[in-house]
This record gives structure tokens, C-alpha cells and sequence, in this order.
């Protein structure tokens, strides 16, 4: 999709949250792609951390974040597939207060193009929680990369068209002011 050079450049402030019983920031190559990309977008890189495979860890760190107001975006990677320790996606849906479905649609439709029917694995979600965006990501390095590459990229950057997510940002919590 088009972007639109007369228009400049309007970096984000992004948290990456990796969800992970296991990984730490010595061996967390999924975060580490998404803040390589992030950066090389030109967006800023407000916030990381790891936590555990808990619904309410998880769900409590997107609350954190969401009531910062130096961070407008959330990205997730870890936590969307269907095992027990799996509860990324219901976390998310703990807090928001609307879910993005089509999000989620536009992930696995690329992600079939690589992986094929192996895509119904991924529970990759979105939603908005006061005012900020959460997508969450499946946990490997190469899912990142399609999810940054071949959605976030564009709808975080307010210079694509048609829309993108970016140019919404101020108007996400406008059912609060009455």
C-alpha cells in the first residue's frame, strides 16, 4: 500500500511485552526483532518487559502500560497457541475494551501464504485499552517479522493509505469525554 510522502513522519511509542516462562533479555530473540524493526521504522521504543505465562501477570503489565501515557502501542509476542500455558490472547481480551478482529484474520491469511494450514495454531489478537493498542504476536522470531513486516509496519506508520491505526491514535479514547 501506498504511502504518503507529502506527509511527515510521526514516530510511536511502542512496548514490547514478551511472554515467556522460560526466555530472559539474553535469549529473547522475538523481542529483540521487534524492537530491531521498531527502531528501524523510526518509532521509539518506550518500554519492555517478560513476564511469565500468567493470565493475570499479563493482563496486569498491559493495564501498566495502557495507563501510561507515553506509550500508545503494546506489542505481545508469545502466549497465542493453544496449550495450557497459552493465555495471551485471553489476557488481552481481560482488558480491552474493544478487540480488533480483523487483526487477527490479516495475520493468518499471510502467515498461511509461509506455513500453510500450520496458521490455525495462532491465536494472534488485538484489541485497545484506554487509549493504547495491544496486537499480540505468536512467539518466534520469524512471526514477528510477518507481523511487523507485513501489518504493523504499515498501519503504525500515519503516512500509509488509505488508513492506518497511527492517524486514530488521539481519537481512541474519545467515548470517555462525552
Amino acid at each position: 500500500m501506498p504511502i504518503d510522502e507529502s506527509r511527515p513522519f510521526q514516530p510511536v511509542n511502542i512496548a514490547i511485552l514478551t511472554v515467556s516462562d522460560t526466555r530472559t533479555t539474553a535469549d529473547d530473540r522475538s523481542g529483540e526483532t521487534l524492537i530491531d524493526r521498531l527502531l528501524a521504522a523510526g518509532h521509539r521504543l518506550a518500554a519492555r518487559a517478560i513476564v511469565r505465562d500468567d493470565r493475570a501477570a499479563i493482563a496486569a503489565q498491559m493495564r501498566r502500560w495502557a495507563d501510561d501515557p507515553m506509550i500508545e502501542v503494546i506489542v505481545t509476542t508469545g502466549g497465542t497457541g493453544v496449550t495450557g500455558r497459552d493465555v495471551t490472547p485471553e489476557a488481552m481480551r481481560d482488558v480491552a475494551e474493544k478487540r480488533i478482529e480483523g487483526f487477527g484474520e490479516l495475520f493468518r491469511w499471510q502467515s498461511h501464504q509461509k506455513i500453510g494450514t500450520s496458521t490455525v495454531q495462532s491465536r494472534a489478537d488485538a484489541g485497545v485499552l484506554n487509549g493504547t493498542y495491544i496486537f499480540c504476536l505468536p512467539g518466534s522470531p520469524s512471526a514477528c517479522r510477518d507481523g511487523w513486516d507485513g501489518i504493523l509496519k504499515d498501519q503504525l506508520d500515519i503516512r500509509h493509505r488509505p488508513c492506518n491505526f497511527a492517524e486514530l491514535l488521539p481519537r481512541l479514547n474519545e467515548h470517555k469525554t462525552g
